[in-house]
């Protein structure tokens, strides 16, 4: 895991709302705040982690940041290959294309993200073709050297998707990502589909991939074991909100708030000894159509205070480089893992 200094992407204040519609004349009377004001930094040459329970808005936040789907608000503030900082929120369409190919995405499904009708030239190939490689020897040569880098054989060209096992089929999806040679590449839960001895063999690819081309990656996960190993810092969200921020080793030997605290509960420990599971959370994930007052996760904190009830924490900086958004953060001593 490489880091450098330099930010690459820098998100701040992003919102995203989707509106809840009634009536015949569709008339708005909510909205799901499936992103709610989020901010955070990723360096170049890093991994940041995103992390958190399913629905807490994790890969709507990615999405955004590809312009995937429009943000409602914020910005997402990129660095270019020229060394411009350009805000993606307020780019047009044609405005974001020549900027495409510095940003791409592996997607957590190896299976419904190839199209079945296309062979893995057209597929690993297609982006190449898209942004002026027209020349089909120089895609075919292109195509063979990126199956070569993700460890397939070029021989595979004419093949089909269905030939190919979910490891295999999830090389090629990497394959197409770095085509374009991207500087930033959002991975959304890209080995959650995948057998436990072939998430560590991608997850090995990635990471001498990153070294060999200075990627820096956006990490969505919920497999806290994988984000420990992989990811140089980890962003915890809850409820559209990140709660807690930090360098991975820092948050998982002394997390400061108590979702992530439940969380690395979770986490199975290779030492019989060590028990684990010691902290439960009770109650439902609140609807972010309707989220409760003041800090979101208090109707499940058993720490919660009348304060947590009432005001809305401030997400500030309590030690260096560790961000939380918790009343109480830094008088509780929460378990870790070290």
């Amino acid at each position: 895991m490489t880091q450098n200094n330099q930010r690459l992407l820098e998100v701040k204040n992003l919102k995203k709302y989707f509106p809840i519609q009634k009536g015949f004349f569709r008339k708005t009377v909510g909205n799901v705040r499936a992103v709610d004001d989020v901010s955070f930094f990723v360096n170049e040459g890093e991994t940041l982690g995103l992390v958190g329970e399913s629905g807490c808005g994790k890969t709507t936040t990615s999405r955004c940041i590809l312009r995937a789907m429009p943000p409602s608000s914020g910005e997402m503030l990129f660095r270019t290959k020229e060394g411009n900082v350009v805000d993606l929120a307020k780019l047009n369409r044609s405005e974001l294309h020549p900027l495409r190919v510095q940003m791409q995405m592996i997607f957590q499904d190896p299976y419904g993200s190839l199209n079945p009708r296309m062979t893995l030239f057209d597929i690993v190939g297609e982006p190449l073709l898209v942004n002026g490689m027209t020349n089909r020897k120089e895609r075919e040569q292109r195509v063979a050297e990126l199956l070569k880098l993700v460890g397939l054989r070029p021989e595979y060209l004419q093949r089909f998707p269905h030939a190919f096992s979910g490891g295999q089929r999830q090389r090629i999806g990497i394959a197409r990502a770095l085509s374009v040679n991207p500087r930033l590449v959002v991975a959304d839960e890209p080995v959650s589909a995948l057998d436990v001895s072939v998430q560590a063999q991608i997850l090995n690819l990635m990471l001498d991939l990153q070294k060999r081309m200075n990627l820096t990656y956006l990490f969505v996960a919920h497999n806290l074991s994988v984000v420990r190993h992989f990811c140089d810092r980890v962003a915890v969200m809850y409820v559209g909100k990140i709660v807690e921020l930090s360098d991975t080793l820092e948050l998982y030997a002394a997390p400061q708030h108590p979702y992530t605290a439940a969380l690395m509960s979770a986490v199975p420990v290779a030492d019989p000894r060590i028990k684990t599971g010691n902290v439960e959370l009770k109650g439902e994930v609140p609807s972010p159509a309707n989220p409760p007052s003041g800090c979101y996760f208090h109707p499940r904190c058993e720490y919660a205070v009348d304060k947590c009830k009432q005001d809305a924490p401030v997400f500030r900086e309590i030690k260096p480089n560790h961000f939380v958004a918790c009343h109480r953060a830094g008088e509780l001593k929460l378990p870790g893992i070290g």
